[in-house]
Order: structure tokens, then C-alpha cells, then sequence
């Protein structure tokens, strides 16, 4: 699979910092609970686990946000434990109740057998679907390519499921931190093999999210996210055929960090809502492009509120690239349709007199 430049390239040189006509969109969990569609899907496919690892699935339910909205981007659907799941810790999905795991990571004999997977083995699933959305894209936009990061991964296998305190891993973190970096090392470097092998075959950009790593203390958030994620983005595919991969990182709730991870190599950083956009470019400069950052609850309200609220983030931005507008983390399954319609447009819309 080549990676020849998609007719609607503005996302792929918005994270470039390259001139764009407007600010592209797309939409973290744009394939999500918020489409009917895709809960049709869903419903067929049986489970969670079964839609995601049907490549056919997989590419329906990626091109449904497209066929509703001019979205300027198409991301993988899959999810961000299927790394740790390849890795034998048994994942499963119980209703209402989120990931699981059923064999988390206990004891240092299993850290220490702890092995990356081979994606093309492992992980052919996710593989083929990447080929199978690319083929079905037909060149129209970009396809993005995600992971997990090593430390919210960790999270996830050692304490067994989401939603936490991270009193297990926080625990690992202080008292025994060699076994951590040992887990830290190996996702590592299954994250490496695993965005390298969406890259080759099809993924034109790339996104590294570390969705705990804001639940760190500044001086562990260094130490056990960045520099795991810099390892990643060190040994990462940065170019296929003659075009750039760009490679986005964001973490929840790392407002306070956007310096240090400016240093790492990414080309764009992801923020959350509680970041001041304006702020954010001038702190960065132009070291790196901005992705986000509305507020995700902003799609409760009205059309009007959201054009507004949308309008606000543009204007915080200012004018020129370097910008991909995004909400601040994934959209809700309550969102209504029609609001994600009035929000695209008015980004479209409002958007091209900065440019």
C-alpha cells in the first residue's frame, strides 16, 4: 500500500504547519455510540470485541461519519487494548461495565515473561482492516493510525480495568518502579512495531494517546510517559513513499507539560479542554502543530451554542496553520448527530478567514 497524497490533504499539512485553505476537522471516537448506525453495526457484529476484530466491520463503521459529515479525516476503529489483549491478558468487554482484563499483571514472574506481540501475527486483525480502510477511502482522506501509550496501557494491565484511583500501578510506581519500566519497555516496543505496521500497511498519520498520563505527578509523568512515548516516536516510520507521517501525542490533562512534550519529536500535540489554546501556541511556538480542543459537552447544547463555542477555540488559536481543530477528548454517545453537523460547518465555515 502506497501512501500517495489524498485528495483532501489539509489535515496532513495543518500537522505540518504547512499554508491550508481552512481549519480541518475530525473528531476523537467520530465511529462511536453518539451514530445509529453504528450501533446497527454493533448489534450485528454481536459484541464490542467481535466489531472490532471483523476487518469488514471495522471499515463500515470508519466510513460512516464520513458519509454524514465532510469530516477532513478517517481514524481506524479499533481500540487501544488490543497491544495488552495480543500479550494473553485476556480482554473482554462486560456491559455497562467497561474493559477488562482477566489475567492482569500480578506478580513479577509474569512481568518479567511479559513480550511484545508480533502485530503481523497478533495483530493481523487490526492490519487488514487498516489495508481494508484505506482501499475503501479511495484516496479521499487521510487515514489515522492510533495506539495507546506505554503508561496508559500499564494502567489498564495492572490494574485490570479503567476507572481507578491507579492505586495498584502508583503502588508499582513508588515501591518496586523497576518492575514498572519493565512493563513500561515492553509496550514500548509493541507500540513501536504496531504503528510501524499500521504505517506499511496504509496509516498515513499517526496518534499516540496516553489518556493516565495526567494522573501522574510532574516529575513521574517524565519519567514514566514521555519518555517512553519519545522511545516510540525515535523508532517510528516518519516517512512512506516520499510523503511525511505525521505523528500526533496527547495526553489528558497535560496542560502543564506542553513544553517538555513539544521536545519530543511529535509534529503536533493533542490538548484537552482545559488548556487555553492561544496560550498553548505561544508557549510551543512553532515546534510543533496544536490539535483540539472544545469542550466535548459543548455538543449537549444547541447548534447556535456549538457554532459559538466553536468560533471561541478558532479565535483563541488565531490566525495561520498549524491547527486541527478536535474536541478535548472523545465524543459522548449522547451527543445528538445534528450537532457534530453544526460544528463541522461552522469550522469549515468560520475558519477560512485566518487562513
Amino acid at each position: 500500500m502506497t501512501a500517495a497524497r489524498p485528495r483532501n490533504d489539509t489535515l496532513l499539512r495543518a500537522l505540518l504547519r504547512q499554508p491550508v485553505p481552512y481549519t480541518p476537522i475530525w473528531i476523537m471516537r467520530q465511529a462511536g455510540r453518539y451514530l445509529p448506525e453504528y450501533n446497527a453495526t454493533r448489534a450485528r457484529a454481536g459484541s464490542f470485541l467481535d466489531l472490532c476484530k471483523s476487518p469488514d466491520f471495522c471499515t463500515e463503521v470508519t466510513l460512516q461519519p464520513l458519509a454524514r459529515y465532510p469530516l477532513d479525516a478517517a481514524i481506524l476503529f479499533s481500540d487501544i487494548l488490543t497491544i495488552p489483549d495480543a500479550m494473553g491478558l485476556g480482554l473482554r468487554f462486560a456491559e455497562g461495565e467497561g474493559p477488562r482484563f482477566e489475567r492482569p499483571l500480578r506478580d513479577e514472574w509474569e512481568i518479567n515473561d511479559l513480550s511484545a506481540p508480533d502485530p503481523h501475527d497478533h495483530l493481523r486483525y487490526v492490519l487488514d482492516a487498516v489495508s481494508q480502510i484505506r482501499k475503501a477511502l479511495d484516496g479521499s482522506v487521510p487515514l489515522i493510525g492510533f495506539s495507546g501509550s506505554p503508561f496508559t496501557l500499564a494502567c489498564y494491565m495492572i490494574e485490570g480495568r479503567g476507572g481507578t484511583e491507579f492505586e495498584r500501578v502508583k503502588t508499582m510506581l513508588y515501591a518496586r518502579p523497576d518492575l514498572l519500566h519493565k512493563v513500561l519497555a515492553v509496550n514500548a516496543q509493541a507500540v513501536t512495531a504496531y504503528l510501524n505496521a499500521q504505517v506499511e500497511a496504509g496509516a498515513q498519520t499517526l496518534m499516540i494517546f496516553d489518556t493516565w498520563g495526567g494522573a501522574l505527578s510532574a516529575a513521574a509523568y517524565r519519567e514514566f510517559s514521555l519518555d517512553y512515548m519519545q522511545r516510540i516516536v525515535a523508532g517510528l516510520i516518519r516517512e512512506r513513499d516520499g510523503q511525511r507521517v505525521p505523528v500526533v501525542v496527547f495526553t489528558k490533562g497535560g496542560g502543564l507539560w506542553l513544553e517538555a512534550m513539544a521536545d519530543i519529536g511529535a509534529d503536533a500535540l493533542g490538548l484537552d479542554w482545559t488548556v487555553d489554546l492561544g496560550e498553548a501556541r505561544r508557549r510551543v511556538g512553532d515546534r510543533v502543530a496544536l490539535q483540539g480542543n472544545l469542550d466535548p459537552s459543548v455538543l449537549f447544547a444547541g447548534p447556535e451554542v456549538v457554532r459559538r463555542e466553536a468560533g471561541k477555540v478558532l479565535q483563541s488559536f488565531g490566525s495561520g496553520t498549524g491547527h486541527v481543530f478536535n474536541l478535548g477528548h472523545g465524543i459522548s454517545r449522547f451527543t445528538p448527530p445534528e450537532n457534530v453537523t453544526a460544528l463541522v460547518d461552522s469550522v469549515h465555515t468560520e475558519s477560512r478567514a485566518r487562513h
